[in-house]
């Protein structure tokens, strides 16, 4: 749970104690730093500061989400637990700034991972039929709802599928 600055300064430490290691032939410690510098490139690119992100996202302070999110330089490269979390927040961001087609492709990509348990998922699918009402596309907000509606668990998102189903019936 780093950000970008915190895992360099952590690879800069943990490689310099290792060097260190060595010069005083502590063969054991330097393996062991060394396994700890391999881990921390790993998480880098596997985990990424999406953990982070999370946490300020829920805060409701999307400045920082945003910019740890922006850390992300290969999102394709995120374990797939984390990029479903990944994809939901950059589209809830994109609908803040009330961009649209960019909070459907993220919205898109959230629906193929990993977002969280049932609910959450039902959630991302009530934002994309959300869109497609938007854009009056009647058979993919109907998709969508039938969907999340199979997913949906608590009396909030089956609320909200209700007056979506409303809302469809209009068009």
């Amino acid at each position: 749970m780093y950000n970008n600055r915190g895992r360099y300064a952590l690879l800069i430490a943990f490689g310099l104690t290792a060097l260190v290691s060595v010069y005083y032939t502590q063969y054991e410690l330097a393996s062991i730093l060394g396994f700890f510098f391999c881990f921390v490139i790993w998480s880098h690119f596997k985990h990424s500061s999406v953990l982070m992100a999370s946490k300020y996202y829920q805060n409701n302070d999307f400045v920082k989400a945003r910019a740890l999110l922006a850390e992300v330089s290969k999102p394709e490269q995120l374990a797939k637990n984390r990029r479903g979390y990944y994809e939901f927040m950059q589209g809830n961001i994109a609908l803040k700034d009330e961009n649209f087609d960019k909070a459907e492709y993220h919205f898109q990509l959230a629906s193929r991972y990993t977002v969280g348990g049932k609910n959450q998922k039902a959630y991302v699918l009530i934002h994309l039929a959300n869109l497609s009402l938007r854009k009056k596309n009647k058979e993919r907000a109907e998709a969508y709802t039938k969907l999340a509606k199979e997913l949906a668990v608590t009396s909030r998102s089956k609320d909200i599928i209700n007056k979506l189903e409303q809302e469809i019936s209009r068009l």
